[in-house]
């Protein structure tokens, strides 16, 4: 690209660029292993060996990496239940001259995990922080996935109240970019399905276990993943987090979606279940998705919904 870029070369003992020569507090978040704890980089070792207290999400995971490094440092529990508690006690600590270590169980602190609370109060009382990175379940998954991911939106976790979630999705739908989602392997089922019902059509890719021994990558249309899924659990409950990426709507799928939303047959409080099936065969909709869609508006039994969309289909 021609630019020229500033690279610093950590000495061999890969020190954390921590203020320690005039005393100076700071606090730092710590990126750690998202499954391989080989992936740890030399300077989290560092940080984590200098710091004077690691609070983490739970000790006993954290306690894991730290025997896997040979540290040892006071581990403090700091979840999301008690995090905001700690804010003050942090801050004084910082204040005092103290390096100050934050972790989550895996990944990126403050990225849908505890630590942006911590990182803006001592940002507010102008004292020093860092960021030390480590693997990202958000960028390996997108990489994984293989979909074009030019641009994409990080969701996070989804509601897990099925109309919450079913209202997230429409909303997300219209985003004119590949989505990004967390979910666990208890739910990852349902809300493929949730998924499948908003977006049919669309790619997607299920990711379970980065970075481990049985690390796997699942991809096809949103309704055959869905279905695929659903027969898996069936036989034996998957596990290990899960990342799910969901393919980018194409032009003419953001055209069809405006038109639904503008169009008479939405605004219309008389349309029927017929109307509305004839426009989406029309539009080229899954008949299994539609008959989904059919049955949760009108409040039609799933098999009955399904049966009018056969029928219409062979109408033509």
């Amino acid at each position: 690209m021609g630019e020229d870029v500033d690279v610093t070369i950590p000495d061999p003992e890969g020190v954390s660029n921590l203020p320690a020569e005039n005393g100076e507090g700071i606090l730092s978040l710590v990126g750690t292993p998202i499954g391989n704890l080989s992936d740890v980089s030399p300077r989290v070792s560092a940080t984590l060996s200098a710091a004077d207290v690691v609070l983490c999400e739970d000790t006993r995971v954290t306690g894991k990496l730290m025997s896997f490094l040979d540290i040892h440092v006071p581990l403090e529990r700091c979840d999301e239940n008690v995090i905001r508690d700690r804010v003050g006690a942090v801050v004084s600590r910082v204040e005092a001259g103290e390096r100050v270590a934050f972790v989550s169980d895996a990944g990126m602190p403050g990225v849908s995990d505890p630590g942006s609370v911590l990182m803006d109060a001592v940002l507010e009382a102008g004292l020093p922080t860092e960021v030390v990175p480590g693997p990202s379940a958000v960028t390996c998954a997108v990489a994984a996935s293989g979909i074009p991911c030019e641009h994409f939106l990080f969701e996070g976790f989804l509601p897990r109240k099925p109309g919450e979630k079913d209202r997230r999705l429409h909303l997300l739908a219209r985003v004119p970019a590949a989505l990004v989602i967390y979910e666990s392997p208890r739910r990852v089922a349902l809300t493929l399905a949730a998924i499948a019902d908003v977006m049919p059509s669309r790619r997607v890719a299920l990711i379970r276990e980065l970075t481990k021994m049985h690390e796997e990558v699942m991809r096809d249309s949103a309704e055959e993943l869905a279905s695929r899924v659903a027969r898996r659990v069936a036989d034996e409950p998957l596990r290990g987090e899960c990342v799910i990426v969901v393919e980018a709507p194409s032009s003419s799928e953001l055209d069809a979606m405006e038109r639904q939303a503008t169009g008479p047959a939405e605004e219309d409080g008389d349309t029927t279940p017929e109307t509305l099936v004839r426009e989406r065969l029309a539009q080229g909709a899954p008949k299994s998705a539609l008959a989904r869609q059919v049955a949760r508006r009108f409040d039609m039994d799933r098999g009955e919904a399904y049966d009018l969309v056969v029928r219409l289909s062979r109408e033509g």
